[in-house]
């Protein structure tokens, strides 16, 4: 709807209840100098239909119709049309969980169903409504970790998404949280027996990340039983279309499983909004921050969801509290549950197999042009590492103007790899949409 300013009476009033003549008088007692500069003329105001096509004509300028091939953990992949059908129905679109649960049983039972898809998706026991972001779900585990061992020690790979590792410091700036980060492989490994070497009585939990952030996919076994050797947790940051054909973290005995759940239904956009998940063993239930939705029976034996164990983070005493956080993102976890409907269990596979397929068409391609070679031998899921004779980052930005988004330049976060290209490949990629991008990068190069 239109913005309606105060009036000049609304301001009026305002200013002489708080006991001003006008607003010079009170910037004045404030003793703050009038707080903007000279504006000179200011031209005649617009309609709102204007607005909205001045507005229009700056979007326009934005690069929407580039060919993606960025990932780094948030990817373009098709989002059936019945997913912002059903979403946008007016009992969802306001969703919220519910303060008095008896009353909202539609909402709760969509909420039960998510977890249940998350905890079948991730092989894990019990998950929660939501978190806000695949970040703040990684740093609610590590510090869920933390309270279960009543250590203060993290192990991190260096392999975990770097933007997700700066998340968990600026959450830490104020806490005593000691965070050993192992370096990652030279290749597009995580360094698995250094991982391993910084394990001590004195570790909370280790984090990594499947596949990790280089795209390679490890079996993160032999980490999680030696974190548990050590009486520490074994975190895992999963992306979920991944795990539609590989071995789940449940299966690799992971204490946590959290990830961002973007590429269920959700589009990309300029931060947000996502969505968080966690998923973990029943024994670890009570640590789990978060809102949990129930299933039971009423007095006539009548199926009802609850939020259940709520005590766990609310009805308590702030410093008992598994976590601080008490709110979900109950319309993207919506969206996360009908995706998955929709695409179906096979569907959902057959998503995998061809995100997989492609990528190694794609791989192959790029490694047919002079100068360009892998970085790292092991396999990968929907994103691989090139090494190209440039800067990554400038030939990115030339390929922009050829129409391409043409992947994630490591150097960003990596200074030792500024030649190297991070590229992702989902089911919306063509042969011929990958052979155009390897034809502009070539002609480059």
């Amino acid at each position: 709807m239109p913005y309606i300013a105060n009036t000049d009476s609304d301001r009026a009033e305002m200013l002489r209840a708080a006991g001003f003549s006008g607003i010079g008088e009170m910037w004045e007692k404030a003793g703050v100098k009038f707080p903007y500069p000279a504006l000179g003329e200011i031209p005649e105001g617009r309609s709102e239909y204007e607005v909205l096509k001045h507005l229009e004509h700056l979007a326009s300028r934005n690069a929407t119709r580039l060919v993606n091939f960025v990932g780094g953990g948030y990817y373009d992949h098709i989002i059936p049309s019945a997913v912002d059908s059903i979403i946008s129905r007016g009992e969802f679109y306001t969703a919220y969980t519910p303060y008095q649960p008896e009353a909202s049983q539609g909402t709760l039972q969509a909420i039960y169903e998510y977890q249940t898809a998350i905890c079948r998706l991730t092989g894990m026991e019990v998950s929660n409504a939501s978190l806000y972001d695949g970040g703040t779900a990684l740093f609610e585990a590590m510090m869920m970790s933390v309270k279960s061992t009543g250590r203060r020690q993290v192990v991190i790979s260096g392999a975990v998404s770097p933007i997700f590792r700066r998340m968990i410091d600026c959450y830490c700036i104020n806490l005593d949280v000691e965070r050993i980060e192992v370096p990652a492989g030279t290749g597009t490994d995580s360094n698995l027996e250094n991982l391993g070497k910084a394990l001590s009585g004195k570790t909370a939990c280790v984090i990594v990340q499947y596949p990790n952030f280089f795209g390679g996919i490890e079996d993160y076994s032999g980490i999680a039983a030696a974190a548990h050797a050590n009486g520490a947790l074994a975190v895992c940051s999963a992306y979920p279309v991944a795990l539609s054909v590989l071995k789940t973290p449940g299966e690799m005995d992971f204490d946590i499983v959290t990830g961002e759940g973007q590429s269920l239904g959700i589009p990309l956009s300029f931060g947000g909004p996502y969505l968080g998940f966690m998923a973990v063993k029943s024994k670890h239930m009570r640590k789990m921050p978060g809102r949990i939705v129930g299933r039971t029976v009423d007095l006539d034996g009548r199926e009802g969801f609850v939020l259940t164990i709520q005590t766990r983070e609310q009805h308590i005493r702030r410093e008992h509290a598994t976590s601080n956080i008490c709110s979900n993102e109950s319309l993207c976890a919506l969206s996360a549950l009908v995706y998955l409907t929709v695409v179906g269990k096979q569907g959902f596979v057959n998503l995998g197999d061809l995100c997989m397929s492609k990528a190694v068409f794609a791989r192959n391609e790029l490694l047919k042009i002079k100068g360009i070679e892998p970085v790292g031998n092991g396999a990968f899921f929907n994103e691989f590492v090139i090494k190209v004779p440039c800067d990554a980052a400038e030939l990115v930005g030339k390929l922009i103007d050829k129409g391409f988004a043409a992947g994630f330049p490591l150097g960003r976060y990596y200074s030792d790899r500024r030649d190297q290209l991070l590229i992702a490949v989902t089911e919306k990629r063509s042969r011929e949409d990958i052979k155009a991008l390897a034809n502009a990068m070539e002609a480059l190069l």
